[in-house]
């Protein structure tokens, strides 16, 4: 088996591609030779050592992978040796061969390509379940989605243009917003030339927004909430915040922990707000929600509603550069590695 290591936590140099004995299917497992896995901010953030879920280096990461079935373990029904598949991984997903449990296994329609298969899992699943699991999306809603260029913002945009009238505003740089105008956002807004805030407050009258899904984290946080509307919502999904260059910065750290908002029942209750958190990490054992969205997603895809961007693919060795695109966020879409 050839893996992506994270060997200790730094900068793109640390990964390494390392072999290692294939894996054996345990009860209830398939082994899947993978074809394409997804690279996320997640992985990205697990190798400075930021992300507190990851498994200490040296490890292997990856959450998302698409492939073959190459062996079944005991107990396993509907899946069999030579199947395409895609698959939920907790973590272990960069590499050649893994091994899953069926519950977090699906066959891949016909026509979906390896690529686009591991470009589904993650960003589209926090996408859906942020939209209709948490916040209920409803026709005619104002929605704010940061980092709107990336994989996750991309599966937010296609699927508000599956509800009438929803209005969106996406934040990126400038150069990207054509692609966003193209996937249907409303109102781009470069971040680095605008106060989001203030041009928000301006498109919407001063009135605001019914949902903000906030990836950044910290100070936006609070931003955001101050944004919302009566009965509006902010779905947090992530720290990007934290990140920031190729390494872990103790003084941002503590910055942005500190500028995190304290909130209380009765607070929230005053101004009819509402925050949630999604982390699908942190989903593993419901796996069950897991799949019937999944489901719903590949039924969107086969009826064309949804398609995944896919950035760019990178082969095993060129994994630095992979997670130097990301973390410089110049990627547009999903970034892919493949074996």
């Amino acid at each position: 088996m050839r893996a992506v290591w994270i060997t200790k936590s730094g900068g793109p140099e640390v990964l390494e591609v390392r072999e290692s004995p294939d894996p054996q299917p345990d009860r209830g497992e398939v082994r899947i030779a993978v074809r394409a896995c997804g690279l996320n901010f997640a992985e990205v953030m697990a190798r400075q050592g930021l992300y507190p879920d990851a498994p200490k280096p040296p490890c292997v990461v990856g959450y998302e992978v698409a492939g073959v079935v190459d062996a079944v373990g005991a107990e396993v029904v509907g899946l069999e040796v030579g199947q395409r598949v895609l698959a939920l991984v907790r973590f272990g997903g960069h590499a050649d061969s893994v091994c899953v449990p069926a519950s977090r296994v699906l066959p891949m329609p016909d026509g979906l390509g390896f690529t686009e298969g591991a470009a589904l899992p993650v960003n589209y699943l926090t996408a859906y379940h942020m939209l209709f699991r948490v916040a209920n999306l409803r026709p005619e809603a104002r929605v704010l989605v940061h980092m709107a260029a990336g994989g996750v913002g991309i599966a937010v945009l296609q699927l508000c243009r599956t509800v009438p009238g929803v209005v969106t505003f996406g934040t990126a740089s400038a150069a990207k917003h054509d692609v966003l105008r193209e996937e249907g956002c409303t109102h781009p807004i470069d971040y680095r030339t605008e106060d989001y805030v203030t041009r928000v407050r301006e498109l919407t009258d001063g009135e605001g927004l019914d949902l903000v899904l906030d990836s950044l984290g910290g100070r936006d946080w609070k931003r955001g909430m101050g944004l919302l509307r009566p009965v509006g919502q902010l779905v947090a999904y992530g720290f990007a915040n934290l990140a920031a260059g190729e390494r872990r910065r103790i003084r941002r750290l503590v910055g942005q922990i500190t500028g995190v908002p304290l909130l209380t029942p009765l607070g929230m209750m005053d101004r009819n707000r509402t925050v949630s958190g999604v982390n699908l990490g942190q989903l593993w054992d419901r796996s069950d929600l897991l799949r019937e969205e999944l489901t719903a997603l590949l039924d969107l895809w086969r009826t064309g509603a949804i398609t995944p961007r896919i950035d760019h693919v990178y082969p095993f060795e060129d994994a630095a550069a992979a997670h130097r695109r990301i973390g410089e966020r110049r990627n547009v879409g999903k970034v892919v590695l493949v074996p």
